[in-house]
């Protein structure tokens, strides 16, 4: 122990056996208790540790102890590992006590300690615990161990890292890493580097996701040495616990003009109730883990959350965060012109922002982007910087606010700088549309600083809007002209027109045939009776459909007695569509029957069987070899054989079949029979 002021030593203390002890870490709980971690090749007497009792891993070769905090005695001291270890398991990489007085321990054992000839057993033999990510070891790994409070037991165990023996193969190193790059945070979460996969035989595992989820391609040994693995890791034993965050202007921020609406959310979220006290005397007890609150006057309030959870070792956590609300916006804006001659890229920018009177702006306040890759920084808010362009463009010219005084910083704006020697017009815009049509007008000219556009329709002009909207009711045919004018250009002015044709709706129309249905199973007979149109989609309405490109008769056989509602949807040339639907009845009468031979290989109807039949909602068909093989089967009427197997032509036999059928009444029927394969 050593003075406040570092000039007094105050308090020392031997800890070990006589034998070979070594501390890898130390910590504090909230109370000020001191804990030590460390292994031995000996055994540290057990003190007061009901994790120990009747032996359990009495003699293991780690050690967790909890002192005095005067250090003038040991409150308990627990033990962990095989009982029949000889050396550490572990080389221990990070420790830490948790505000409930949990105890976490991470290191490895294996590989490389017992390659380099360390004294060193492995990892094989220490103890997991349910939900352990890995309960076996190849006796190279990490190990992840919590002892509870007071060493009450083992919360948590468990292995991590590569599976080493793939093909046989295997590398000498393992899971290692070396001291003194691991930590876990105070809510009980460890990060963990890891050296990993070296030689690049073992498979190390990685999360979905992971930003580089095997070797690293670029080391120099193109991923045969070593690789960089890290690993987080939440225990979830460390109580309730809170983070607060707060967004601003849709930022992370805490500052901002006045009024000032700030979003609060707590980051942790293990809690089941808050109390959020926003400074300013409002005070929301919710089960929220977010609120959004609004500041109307200027100060520095500090925002409290406190997370509860009355069942959590610890019961609520506490966490404060300032808020600045001020009253001192900077405004941005900035002009611009060119440098002559006409054939010149070089512009000078002006700014002409304004801040306000008691709060002016310093030398260094402003940032210029130029668009083309080049920047002005820390500039002088008086300067006029001239800027040359590499070539003819568009170029977005960005003035940003880099001085933290003001209450909206960070503040940009910016301009779209049209760069030419000459002035070229033209936009872009469909060419076909349906009346009412909404025409947008995308302009894609080269420098301008004026747009007057005629839409053809006798509209008045508009030389406001670069890319206008306009609205064409009639149809018709337009001519839509666009004269850009650019006065600092050589040819000050050009000219571009389009024509686009603004169509009507085609009108969907279609008779059907018989009026009324004809029994026995007859087909309905569907006729277009459409305006023009360039697609035609037949919705027949029993969850069938057909699309066509030109106005041909259509023949469809429904499977059910019932009344479909049965449209047409045609499509014209622009796009304009109109759709008709009619209530179309049908009668059908259930019929079965499969043929007794066929003629695979051949043209025509014969050259593949299937089912035929009526009213068919559902069915199994199989067809058998004479050694009761199944060759084919199907559960729709219109796939049928072709008299192969796997791809294998038949031979011409006789084969057998069995067929299962539900129709659209409901009832069932089963048929059996032979077909004859013919060649």
């Amino acid at each position: 122990m050593v003075s406040n002021d570092g000039n007094t030593l105050l308090k020392t203390s031997y800890f070990g056996t006589s034998d070979v002890d070594v501390i890898y870490g130390i910590g504090f709980d909230k109370s000020g208790y001191p804990y030590i971690t460390g292994t031995t090749y000996s055994v540290i007497p057990v003190v007061k540790s009901p994790f120990n009792a009747n032996g359990n891993q009495a003699s293991g070769k780690q050690f967790i102890t909890k002192l005095e905090p005067d250090m003038s005695g040991i409150v308990y001291s627990a033990n962990f590992g095989p009982a029949n270890g000889k050396y550490p398991n572990i080389s221990m990489t990070a420790f830490l006590v948790d505000r409930c007085e949990n105890v976490y321990v991470s290191g490895w054992g294996g590989g490389i300690d017992v390659g380099e000839h360390y004294l060193n057993d492995g990892t094989a033999g220490l103890t997991t615990t349910a939900g352990a990510i890995r309960a076996t070891t190849d006796n190279a790994d990490f190990y992840f161990f919590v002892l509870q409070k007071n060493a009450a037991s083992q919360l948590y165990g468990s292995f991590f890292g590569q599976v080493e023996a793939q093909s046989g193969n295997r590398s000498s190193l393992g899971d290692h890493v070396d001291g003194g790059t691991s930590r876990f945070d105070e809510q009980g979460v460890i990060y963990e580097a890891i050296c990993a996969n070296c030689g690049g035989v073992a498979k190390f595992p990685v999360t979905a996701g992971a930003a580089e989820p095997v070797n690293g391609a670029m080391s120099p040994m193109n991923g045969s040495g070593c690789n960089e693995a890290g690993v987080k890791m939440a225990f979830n034993f460390a109580g309730v616990a809170a983070g607060l965050k707060v967004m601003t202007h849709g930022r992370g921020d805490s500052v901002g003009c006045t009024p000032l609406t700030a979003i609060f959310a707590d980051t942790v979220r293990n809690a089941k109730s808050y109390i959020w006290n926003f400074g300013d005397g409002t005070v929301i007890p919710t089960t929220s883990y977010t609120e959004q609150h609004t500041y109307n006057s200027v100060g520095s309030y500090l925002v409290t959350l406190i997370a509860i959870d009355s069942n959590s070792c610890n019961v609520a956590d506490t966490v404060t965060h300032t808020v600045v609300v001020k009253d001192n916006p900077a405004f941005l804006n900035f002009d611009y012109a060119k440098v002559p001659p006409c054939t010149s890229m070089s512009y000078v920018l002006t700014n002409l922002s304004s801040a306000p009177a008691a709060l002016p702006f310093s030398d260094t306040a402003f940032n210029w982007s130029f668009g083309d890759g080049t920047t002005k920084l820390k500039d002088n808010p008086t300067d006029q910087p001239t800027h040359s362009f590499p070539a003819p463009g568009p170029y977005t010219v960005t003035l940003s606010l880099n001085d933290t005084s003001y209450c909206n910083y960070p503040l940009d704006t910016s301009k779209i700088l049209y760069v030419a020697q000459n002035v070229k017009a033209a936009f872009t815009t469909p060419a076909l549309a349906c009346a009412p049509y909404q025409a947008v007008f995308t302009n894609t000219s080269v420098a301008g600083q004026k747009y007057y556009w005629n839409f053809g329709d006798g509209s008045p002009i508009d030389s406001i809007d670069v890319s206008p909207a306009h609205l064409y009711q009639n149809v018709g045919t337009y001519t839509i002209s666009l004269a850009a004018v650019d006065s600092a250009t050589c040819n000050i002015v050009d000219n571009f027109s389009v024509t686009i044709t603004v169509q009507g709706k085609p009108a969907a129309a279609f008779t059907y045939e018989p009026v009324p249905p004809q029994p026995p199973n007859t087909p309905t007979i569907f006729t277009d009776a459409s305006t023009p149109a360039v697609k035609y989609q037949w919705i027949f309405g029993d969850g069938t459909s057909e699309t066509r490109t030109t106005p041909d008769t259509v023949v469809h056989l429904y499977n059910r007695t019932d009344t479909f509602q049965a449209c047409l949807v045609v499509t014209n040339a622009s796009g304009c569509s109109d759709t008709v639907c009619h209530p179309v009845p049908a009668v059908i009468n259930p019929l079965l029957d499969v043929p007794n031979a066929f003629t695979p290989g051949r043209f025509g109807q014969n050259a593949v069987i299937k089912v035929v039949g009526f009213g068919i909602v559902h069915m199994v068909w199989r067809i058998y070899n004479r050694w009761g093989q199944v060759v084919f089967e199907s559960d729709d009427p219109n796939v049928g054989w072709d008299g192969t197997y796997k791809g294998v032509v038949q031979p011409m036999d006789v084969y057998g079949y069995t067929l299962e059928v539900e129709y659209s009444d409901g009832s069932h029927t089963t048929k059996k029979g032979d077909i004859t394969l013919i060649r």
